[in-house]
């Protein structure tokens, strides 16, 4: 598979992030250096942590893609959180500039400038931040098998947990992004038309603690990812429900669902009925394999067969 293709595989959501980004973060910060605003140099660097970040992100999810090889027989699906709690020391390190600033600008307030220009550029980016977020949302639908019908923001609220890292991460960000575009343009407009200069160093320390949730959330998440996390009660069910409902399967001995990246490794041991030859029971077992091969969010299967001991060993509920 060639270069592009590669590229191809990526997450969609963290590459379109991360140009859109650049491309604030750069507008942002000519704007920030004219008008000497607070809150526009606060909003350029959490712009320029977003894009750092998801560029990060993206060629992680490119490599998180990759095939198992005989070196790395379980593939490379942490790879992602690798690259994800990168973007977290990045998101922490822009945060503390940004709260230090708002700090210095509360205690020394200081008329800004060009006020429409930064008016403007604040507008711009709240358009290109929500239009991100709502490419986030409709990925995060996407991800977890989502309806088309359902309504898409309290959806993706409601499911994030259950989407990608990759995709997780700039849901969180944009959303932070979308609401320190709208928290910069309050700041601005009480500093232009009610003297309120204090209002820049608030908004701009604000921001600094909604990237500091940002990168707590996305750490905490991106640790029990590399610490290796099981599956959602959803995809639990899901692999329980296809495996006891083949014909020959009487009982589950044992399951475990590992996920890796935005994929799963199911590995278990099934109890079969009795009186089935060695070959049959080997038909069984592969045919169970491909059938759990088949279902999108599984990457791998190992599966181990017995016959039936005519006790109940498995209980859904007692194993979640």
């Amino acid at each position: 598979m060639g270069i592009i293709e590669r590229l191809k595989q990526g997450n969609t959501s963290s590459g379109i992030a991360a140009l859109g980004n650049t491309f604030l973060a750069a507008i942002k910060g000519v704007a920030a250096a004219f008008s000497g605003s607070g809150t526009m140099f606060a909003s350029a660097m959490h712009s320029l942590a977003d894009a750092v970040n998801q560029g990060f992100v993206y060629f992680g999810s490119v490599l998180a893609e990759l095939p198992p090889s005989k070196r790395f027989p379980a593939g490379f699906g942490r790879v992602i959180n690798i690259f994800c709690m990168i973007a977290v020391v990045v998101v922490t390190i822009m945060a503390y500039e940004t709260i230090k600033e708002g700090w210095h600008l509360l205690q020394h307030p200081a008329e800004s400038t060009h006020f429409w220009l930064n008016l403007i550029i604040l507008l711009v980016a709240l358009l290109v931040d929500g239009f991100i977020l709502y490419k986030a949302m409709k990925e995060i639908r996407m991800e977890t098998g989502g309806d088309k019908a359902v309504a898409i923001i309290p959806y993706a609220f409601k499911n994030v947990n259950k989407a990608s890292p990759a995709t997780r991460l700039v849901f969180y960000e944009d959303l932070v992004a979308t609401a320190g575009a709208v928290l910069a343009i309050i700041g601005i407009v009480l500093a232009q038309f009610f003297s309120i200069l204090a209002a820049d160093g608030i908004a701009s320390m604000i921001i600094g603690i909604l990237m500091l949730y940002v990168a707590f959330r996305v750490g905490y998440d991106n640790m029990v990812g590399l610490i290796g996390v099981s599956a959602p009660a959803e995809i639990q069910d899901k692999i329980y429900n296809i495996v006891l409902k083949d014909e020959d399967v009487v009982d589950i001995k044992r399951i475990r669902m590992i996920q890796e990246g935005r994929l799963y490794h199911v590995e278990g041991t099934v109890e079969l009925k009795k009186g089935l030859s060695l070959d049959e029971a080997d038909d069984i077992k592969y045919r169970l394999r491909d059938v759990l091969l088949r279902e999108p969010e599984v990457a791998d299967v190992l599966l181990g067969i017995v016959e039936t001991d005519d006790i109940k060993n498995w209980n859904p509920e007692e194993k979640k």
